[in-house]
């Protein structure tokens, strides 16, 4: 049974993200993913002011004068979310833990999705993947992807990347839209799998993060435990030197995960918990609209 608590939370984020789906983000969700999924309808010949790059010059050649290759608009994408549940999620220095902002994020990209007429899949995952919803249609199903969400026990701590991808490629198998919704803090080589997977599917990483993990408050002597591995450090934080120090581990590990996602060519938006994310998703959606155009 699912505690009344976490009912009412997820009916909370609901009633939250219906304005911003449907007034803000369901028209640009179209724009820049409905109809990017093409597949091939026929082959006819070339009329002047047919686009040249659609030219099938196998069939040009043997006919002896341009045949062009037609597609036409899938009329229904998948759209899958990975969401990371590992223990590092399990922190906030606001009301909202990351966790709660992935449940969040994770409820408005599905019901643009299902606005959309769209089918929706999650993936939770932590060190192996800890739980798999097939993509599926309508509200009722969008809602017990937010219900898993937050009221899913994972059985690991730590956080791996590649088994969740390998995953995805594995039951997904055609192209489908891809949110990685995760703070992406892992000690493995994540370029590979994200290359692949990047190949074989439209993925962009959700980076969610928490502004005091770059910024700490001068509170003297304070044991410090890894959420993931429960190791424990004592560190004085009236100390300056020290203060700087952890600002810029965070800021090194995340100017890192920015370098990596970008050599691979997969969007990022960058959000941060207790901070409004709706700037930067209509940023990301702005940035993909002009990239169509171009």
């Amino acid at each position: 049974m699912v505690p009344q608590e976490i009912l009412k939370k997820v009916r909370r984020i609901q009633i939250r993200t219906r304005h911003r789906v449907s007034d803000v983000f369901s028209g640009h969700y179209h724009s820049v993913f409905k109809g990017q999924g093409m597949e091939f309808h026929e082959v006819r010949e070339y009329i002047p002011g047919d686009d040249i790059r659609s030219i099938d010059w196998n069939v040009t050649a043997r006919m002896g004068h341009p045949y062009i290759k037609k597609y036409i608009e899938e009329r229904e994408l998948t759209v899958m979310l990975l969401v990371d549940i590992s223990a590092s999620h399990q922190f906030g220095s606001t009301p909202q833990l990351k966790k709660d902002l992935a449940a969040e994020l994770a409820a408005v990209l599905a019901f643009a999705a299902t606005q959309n007429n769209d089918r929706v899949g999650l993936i939770l995952f932590s060190e192996d993947v800890e739980h798999y919803i097939a993509p599926a249609k309508g509200v009722s199903h969008v809602l017990r992807l937010i219900r898993d969400v937050l009221y899913f026990e994972p059985k690991s701590r730590g956080t791996r990347l590649k088994p969740a991808l390998d995953f995805l490629n594995h039951v997904a198998t055609r192209r489908a839209v891809t949110f990685l919704i995760s703070d992406l803090i892992c000690d493995e080589a994540i370029e590979k799998p994200l290359s692949i997977t990047a190949r074989h599917h439209d993925l962009i990483s959700v980076l969610i993060g928490d502004a005091r993990e770059q910024s700490w408050p001068r509170a003297g002597l304070i044991e410090w435990e890894d959420a993931e591995t429960g190791s424990r450090y004592l560190l004085d934080t009236s100390s300056p030197l020290t203060r700087r120090q952890l600002a810029m581990m965070q800021t090194t590990r995340r100017r890192e995960t920015l370098d990596t996602l970008r050599k691979c060519g997969i969007d990022c938006v960058e959000v941060y918990a207790g901070e409004a994310y709706e700037r930067a998703l209509m940023r990301f959606f702005r940035q993909r609209e002009q990239r169509l155009r171009t």
